[in-house]
């Protein structure tokens, strides 16, 4: 397997805006049925569903082979988890809750090879089984992605440290851990919240770090605002959102449209 070039990663350097979505259900078909949305990138969570390991490659093939870039939430910043995640094709990883300089070098540790990183070498699937290694190197280096979630009021305060860490591609603000961590949990509209967002955008913007946010809402609107704030990297809801929203409204609409 031949991976291509990251369209996300382009996209990171030309400062574009770029859309997707999560995937939090397992089955390969969901990936081919959102990719007529035309969405830029969908990312699998590992963090909040019960995806598992052994789910993972056959989501990557499908939103790969859909034109789409296949990201991986990891559910922690390991580096084997991560090491495998990549082994098996992703293109980019999404590490929770990073707080500290030394926990963003730990990500970009586990994703790059020496002399950059430290991740073990296998020959999997993005290695072509073995037929495409240098490829692949060349490829690691220069296509691969490393997005840090930022969803504690102590990354806030780290956070010029943190973007400081070479490797690191972009960035998505956890809203509900955020405000969770300022103990006004699913209060965006705190003062307090609505500073520490502000403070990570300008230092995004100083380091030269892309801006995301995942804004969970099936309404377009919500995510609107986001991207009119400067948000580059803007997840727009899930799979399973997007279906129980549909379906309730229709169904509400059936019962009561006479």
């Amino acid at each position: 397997m031949l991976m291509k070039k990251n369209k996300l990663k382009t996209a990171f350097t030309k400062n574009r805006q770029t859309y997707g979505s999560w995937i939090t259900l397992s089955h390969p078909l969901i990936p081919e049925i959102m990719s007529k949305a035309g969405f830029d990138w969908l990312c699998i969570d590992m963090e909040h569903s019960s995806i598992e390991l052994k789910d993972i490659l056959s989501l990557i093939i499908s939103i790969e082979n859909n034109e789409m870039v296949p990201l991986v939430r990891v559910g922690e910043n390991n580096a084997n988890l991560i090491k495998r995640v990549m082994d098996a094709g992703a293109y980019g990883i999404i590490v929770p809750n990073v707080n500290s300089s030394n926990e963003a070098v730990e990500a970009v540790n586990a994703v790059k090879y020496p002399p950059i990183g430290k991740r073990s070498i296998g020959l999997y699937r993005a290695q072509g089984y073995g037929y495409n290694f240098n490829d692949y190197l060349h490829w690691l280096e220069n296509e691969s992605v490393i997005i840090i979630q930022i969803e504690h009021i102590d990354a806030v305060k780290n956070i010029d440290e943190i973007f400081s860490v070479p490797g690191i591609d972009a960035f998505i603000i956890g809203p509900y851990d955020l405000s969770g961590s300022l103990g006004v949990p699913g209060d965006f509209n705190d003062n307090d919240v609505k500073n520490a967002i502000q403070t990570v955008l300008k230092s995004g913007e100083k380091h030269g770090i892309t801006p995301g946010f995942h804004s969970v809402s099936s309404d377009p609107s919500e995510a609107l605002l986001y991207k009119k704030k400067g948000f580059k990297l803007l997840g727009f809801s899930l799979d399973s959102i997007f279906l129980g929203d549909a379906v309730i409204s229709a169904v509400q609409k059936l019962k009561t449209d006479y």
